[in-house]
């Protein structure tokens, strides 16, 4: 089936140009010149993936991005960012809100049409990941069901909050997330706890992982905006996860296109 992707521009030049593309990739389109009918079609069509632009009629992009994120229904939806606004502060509120990608025009088609399929197969991977008992990238591997971790081959004792993040990060490979939003999805209603509070355990944790925390492979510091779980360009050539229901003779992990499993 079809992968739909629903352009929303209020530049009716652009949209068509987006519809042209994509349609020449083989995926499907919808398209929308306003926040509001984007909301009401994605309420109804479900689409795969977003391109949304910020200064948009009736409802601005900004506030499109909050809503999804905030709606159970579409808060996994990718959304990118296509915009004129260039300001760093734009690209971190964007970011922050639960932006997957964005990307300043003018633009490059090809390299647009990366980004989607880079996200797409993101997107696969983390529904994939919710359902599968076991993990593994490079040389960690996790066992969600006993709560153990192990680098190559040895398992690692991490505290409750550190083995916390590490299961969200797993579950959300390549995404950036902020400290606040690393406060809300891992303490969640806990009692207040500082945004630095996170560091604290990025740190703790990369000192149980890394090879060289100095150098971390794993958790990864976006500069500006917050951190992520592993290398964008390795997680993007994963297609699927393998499945196993034996943890002894391997876990769950990313296998490429040629059939090589990533380690």
């Amino acid at each position: 089936m079809k992968k739909k992707i629903l352009i929303v521009d209020d530049e009716k030049d652009i949209v068509d140009l987006l519809v042209y593309n994509i349609e020449r990739e083989g995926y499907g389109s919808l398209r929308a010149y306003d926040g509001a009918t984007a909301l009401d079609l994605i309420k109804k069509q479900k689409p795969d993936l977003v391109i949304l632009d910020l200064m948009l009629p009736v409802i601005d992009g900004l506030d499109v991005c909050r809503l999804l994120r905030k709606t159970p229904a579409t808060e996994n939806i990718p959304i990118i960012m296509l915009t004129a606004k260039s300001d760093a502060l734009d690209r971190v509120i964007g970011l922050e809100i639960g932006a997957d990608d964005y990307l300043c025009k003018p633009f490059q088609v090809p390299e647009l049409l990366a980004r989607v399929k880079a996200l797409l197969r993101r997107a696969e991977i983390r529904s994939g990941a919710e359902d599968v008992p076991y993990f593994s990238y490079r040389k960690l591997s996790i066992d969600y069901n006993a709560c153990e971790v192990r680098i190559d081959g040895k398992k690692i004792d991490l505290g409750p909050t550190e083995y916390k993040l590490l299961k969200f990060f797993t579950r959300h490979p390549g995404r950036v997330y902020s400290r606040d939003q690393l406060l809300d999805e891992v303490w969640g209603d806990e009692a207040f706890v500082e945004p630095r509070t996170v560091d604290v355990h990025i740190s703790r944790l990369r000192a149980a992982i890394e090879p060289d925390r100095d150098n971390p492979s794993y958790i990864i510091t976006v500069r500006g905006l917050g951190y992520k779980f592993g290398d964008p360009a390795e997680l993007s050539r994963a297609n699927r996860l393998v499945r196993t229901s034996n943890p002894d003779i391997s876990f769950a992990r990313y296998t490429t296109r040629s059939g090589k499993t990533t380690s």
